[in-house]
């Protein structure tokens, strides 16, 4: 049976290959329904004329189309394109959308015959197509992860790139983020042109043009599958090969950054974090409000843990609406060091902390704020109590340690919700005030509150004798119950603090006492208690990791980055 229509896509296509126009082919191959008549056309010719068990005959009318010993400059032949071909034939002939699992894999074939075209001499062609297929199986993967129903009978186990332990098992959407890496690596590992990747107008040439783009498209799957490992690979290669980020459109540029904000928030390097998002949020365009409302959320906290809040007209924009009322309380505790707020505001118990941990940032203001707390706690209690010292008599304005353990003392009790007389609300050793559990209390089962004038049960729900102790247990000492600060707690904090310069001056061990020093010809105030950002912005330098801009000396060829092996930020 004749194919009328399929021989004119091909003679299309064989035209737009000798003419080297890759963003026509890509417009050309189309593999999305719904399909335009013409391919629909098409569809039903390869179907009648070319069923899946006459797969090679395709691929000799493909050839005969695209002649295999046609060169291209480079002196590669197009036999990988021919191949490609016929398997997006193959591909539009077969698919059926309604069976989303296979249609993901054979897309995956498809991009992964892309790739091999990808890496010959004429490859640049199929750019463009390597990018669409790309995005297209990102957003396919994505949609069956968040269907566990439809992937739950998957058991394939396959080996993970990038050194990762053998054997482990590889998600659907890891394994299409792998695919898409190999990719990226050939637009990354470019070595035609110029050496430094740029053409004679300054700009990416070659499958340069590509780095970003498919940066983004891997990243978005490695954030989502949480293999920040593999992103760390990403960032790597592009800091070690890739022309500078400015030369390449703000979108990619937006979106690589925002990325790289993430990866260094998630690996503590809160300075470097905010340093890429503030970036990506001023190059992201207003209108993208769903895109800056993510940026501003990472940006927002990564400040936040080095002591710079956001202003109020932040608050007022488009994209932050909402925010103020999540931040806000938070921001006004770190202020007023109320540890009391603080806790309650952070224990993953309290309802409102949801939203925090559905943006994985919680653990991060948890651990990372409670040192500001108690510099701010300090200086609460040194307005309070401090003395101002005397300049004339040599003598330094001194803060009580024994007064901070007091407020800290009094502060704690009340986010654990314990009374004036020191007991816990539960009246329990095993059971803090705030409802979490000693470890220890798996082994044993205390003696149940009756009313009054009830006797107690003998036996516990799994019948157990009420009191029962494991015998393992039987010569410890109860816990004695809640873990209040003590005056060691405070000593420690506070030279913490002064080693971390949030405190200017020294701990005198002996009498108990915070001294601040330099306050001769200035107030107290400001030279013990700097201000915590730029504090930490002194210390920190403009490089981030994975950053690559103009005129920066990246180092030799070989150099080897470990971007997550550097102290962070306020440890």
């Amino acid at each position: 049976m004749a194919t009328p229509t399929a021989d004119k896509f091909l003679a299309e296509m064989a035209r737009l290959v000798r003419e080297k126009n890759g963003s026509q082919i890509q417009n050309f191959l189309q593999y999305e329904p719904p399909w335009p008549p013409l391919y629909s056309q098409m569809i039903s010719e390869l179907r009648q004329t070319y069923p899946a068990f006459k797969q090679s005959a395709l691929e000799r009318k493909c050839a005969e189309a695209l002649p295999a010993e046609e060169e291209g400059d480079g002196g590669g032949s197009f036999t990988s394109f021919i191949s490609f071909l016929a398997k997006y034939f193959a591909f539009i002939r077969d698919v059926d959308v309604s069976q989303l699992l296979e249609t993901h894999d054979k897309l995956k074939a498809l991009l992964g015959q892309a790739s091999i075209v990808l890496s010959a001499s004429t490859g640049l062609i199929i750019l463009p197509t390597v990018i669409s297929l790309s995005r297209t199986l990102s957003r396919l993967a994505i949609g069956l992860d968040k269907r566990p129903d439809l992937v739950a009978n998957l058991t394939r186990r396959e080996s993970t790139a990038g050194g990762e332990e053998a054997g482990e098992r590889v998600t659907l959407a890891e394994g299409s983020a792998n695919l898409i890496r190999e990719a990226f690596k050939k637009c990354a590992s470019e070595r035609s042109g110029n050496i430094s990747g740029l053409d004679g107008e300054g700009k990416p040439e070659g499958r340069r043009i590509g780095i970003y783009l498919m940066a983004n498209v891997c990243l978005k799957l490695f954030f989502h599958c949480r293999k920040l490992r593999s992103a760390e690979q990403i960032f790597a290669m592009i800091y070690q090969q890739s022309p500078p980020l400015s030369l390449y459109p703000a979108a990619q540029r937006t979106t690589f950054l925002y990325y790289l904000g993430r990866y260094h928030f998630a690996n503590n390097h809160f300075y470097r974090a905010q340093l890429a998002l503030q970036a990506a949020y001023n190059q992201c365009h207003r209108q993208a409000t769903r895109q800056r409302r993510l940026i501003l959320i990472y940006l927002i906290t990564s400040n936040m843990i080095l002591g710079r809040f956001a202003k109020p007209h932040i608050y007022r924009r488009p994209e932050a609406r909402g925010l103020q009322e999540q931040f806000e309380p938070l921001c006004r505790a770190i202020a007023r060091g109320d540890i009391a707020s603080f806790r309650q505001l952070t224990d993953i118990n309290n309802p409102s902390t949801s939203w925090f941990l559905h943006w994985r940032i919680l653990l991060q203001i948890s651990n990372r704020c409670e040192v500001l707390v108690w510099r701010s706690l300090a200086r609460r209690t040194f307005l309070l109590s401090g003395t101002s010292g005397d300049a004339a008599n040599k003598k330094a304005p001194t803060l009580s340690l024994e007064d901070v353990l007091i407020l800290a003392t009094f502060l704690e009790k009340r986010a654990l919700g314990i009374g004036s007389k020191g007991n816990n609300i539960n009246g329990s050793a095993i059971q803090k005030a705030d409802g979490r559990k000693h470890t220890n209390s798996i082994f044993i089962v205390p003696p149940p509150l009756t009313p009054a004038g009830t006797p107690p049960a003998t036996e516990d729900e799994e019948g157990l004798p009420d009191g029962y102790v494991d015998p393992d247990l039987l010569d410890c000492v109860d816990p004695p119950g809640p873990d209040l600060p003590t005056i060691e707690t405070v000593e420690s904090t506070i030279a913490s603090l002064v080693d971390q310069d949030l405190l200017h001056g020294f701990v005198s061990h002996g009498q108990k006492r915070f001294a601040i020093t330099g306050a001769k010809n200035a107030s107290p105030l400001e030279v013990g208690f700097p201000n915590a950002w730029r504090t930490i912005s002194a210390k920190m330098d403009d490089e981030v990791p994975g950053w690559v801009k103009e005129g920066q000396n990246r180092g030799g060829g070989g150099t080897v980055m470990h971007l997550s092996g550097a102290r962070p930020v306020g440890a």
